[in-house]
């Protein structure tokens, strides 16, 4: 993370979850405040359907679930399920496509030391549940098709905890939380392409790769307008869909092709304005129908116990709840002690750990990936997706409990970072400790004055202009 500006801090030092620069801390603070309340509607809609699946309407839910629409001479006759995971989903990566550009040309990873650490921490993230999930079955002779199943990690449902449970967490953490989700998405996008990509229809990816060039030329054009992109944009999904490759990968690749740095006379880039109007849409619909019509599953105590028996429900859990908080926090841990990173005096590794522990909760895209991974065994599907939601579950739980812990610390942080006593909008802990604040300050309000009085000599010049007797 960026360190904070201090007069004596020395050019070779770096700090790691040292304060945000102002603009990126208020950039943070917007996309968390959308994803918590995506978050909130998530953890709404996974109950709902937990609740439905269970009750005695299980049948209604079961039918609208399998009910099929769309059509069918296009190959997009599908049941709600699918229209859901695959069609909604592709919001959800357009949103998050946008984010990693935005990150890798704005955000932390454009500088590759400051990447190296939550990139390095998402591989160890990924790599060690993945590990244990492998472990696991080959000792227990379970189904190795599922190991990318506990990889991932749900940044929405994570927020959605920290809101729940009220810590006031500080922004550095929150922000490596989102960047490492970030980089997990990246990671899970590519597992999707390559691991659960079917037989290739190239006419039909052919034509998704005209669309994408299509749009990309029409950005690179300036050419504006919803009525066509959004058009387009379908037409480029409803190939890809038909080209094999899973249609999410769709949505990624529009995201990544816009512009997100901001050009002279821009408040904002296109690529951001567009995630502003998009991720409400995507937090407060996509996700929330994806689990509506994904988390609903038998739950009942004989299925609850068979998740800590059988071997591939096993490592999901493990995978999550172990593995995913090992592999974050080691590769945290290896990262900082082999890049020479210090720590934030002002927090302690058990800190990470916690946050460590937060990525534990996998909920939409590991359901998304079990359901590719056993797409022909329904059964296994709904112990793998119980297995899932049990291991966010006791993951959320963790971290709840050990965020707790240090909850009265990360509310002083949070109340001196928010502390603004000369109510000019500014925290004050970014005057204090920038001592070249003032001198940038004074140099602002000097041209500011400059351009005020040129406009006067010009209003006045004017004025002259029209008294003169013609």
């Amino acid at each position: 993370m960026p360190a904070p500006t201090t007069a004596s801090k020395p050019a070779n030092d770096r700090r790691f979850l040292g304060r945000l620069s102002l603009p990126e801390r208020r950039f943070v603070a917007d996309a968390l405040r959308t994803e918590t309340v995506g978050g909130v509607l998530l953890l709404v809609a996974a109950i709902a359907a937990l609740v439905w699946a269970n009750s005695p309407l299980k049948d209604a839910y079961a039918a609208i679930r399998d009910f099929h629409i769309g059509p069918a001479a296009l190959g997009l006759d599908l049941s709600i399920q699918h229209w859901a995971a695959d069609g909604l989903l592709a919001i959800f990566f357009f949103v998050a496509g946008i984010e990693l550009k935005r990150e890798l040309v704005a955000g932390e990873l454009r500088d590759p030391k400051a990447a190296a650490l939550p990139v390095i921490a998402a591989i160890c993230g990924m790599a060690v549940p993945a590990l244990v999930y492998t472990v696991v079955n080959v000792a227990g002779g379970g189904d190795l098709g599922g190991w990318a199943v506990p990889t991932a990690t749900d940044i929405a449902f994570a927020l959605a905890v920290l809101a729940v449970i009220g810590t006031s967490l500080p922004s550095a953490l929150r922000a490596f939380l989102l960047t490492l989700a970030v980089v997990d998405d990246l990671f899970a996008i590519l597992i999707i392409a390559i691991f659960f990509t079917g037989e290739l229809n190239f006419a039909a990816l052919g034509g998704a790769v005209v669309g994408l060039a299509v749009f990309w030329l029409l950005l690179r054009k300036g050419v504006r307008g919803w009525y066509v992109y959004v058009p387009l944009a379908l037409i480029i999904w409803g190939l890809m869909y038909n080209s094999g490759v899973h249609a999410t990968i769709a949505g990624v690749a529009m995201g990544l092709m816009l512009r997100c740095t901001a050009r002279e006379g821009e408040e904002h880039s296109p690529g951001e304005h567009i995630e502003h109007l998009v991720r409400p849409v995507s937090a407060g619909l996509a996700v929330p129908l994806f689990a509506l019509f994904s988390a609903g599953v038998t739950i009942s105590g004989k299925a609850v116990s068979d998740v800590f028996t059988q071997p591939v429900t096993l490592g999901v859990v493990l995978g999550l709840v172990v593995g995913k908080a090992v592999g974050v926090f080691g590769g945290t841990w290896l990262a900082a002690r082999f890049t020479r990173a210090s720590l934030n005096p002002d927090l302690a590794w058990p800190d990470v750990f916690a946050v460590a522990s937060l990525a534990g909760i996998g909920f939409t895209v590991s359901l998304l990936i079990g359901e590719l991974a056993f797409a022909g065994d329904p059964a296994l599907t709904d112990e793998v997706k119980a297995a899932v939601l049990i291991g966010s579950l006791i993951a959320a739980t963790l971290a709840s409990v050990l965020l707790k812990l240090r909850v009265r610390k990360y509310q002083a942080l949070c109340a001196e970072e928010e502390r603004d006593e000369d109510h000019d909008g500014i925290p004050d802990v970014y005057e204090e400790h920038d001592p070249e604040y003032h001198l940038r300050m004074a140099e602002i309000y000097e041209r500011k004055a400059a351009e005020h009085r040129e406009r006067a000599q010009l209003a006045g010049a004017s004025r002259d202009e029209a008294d003169r007797p013609a």
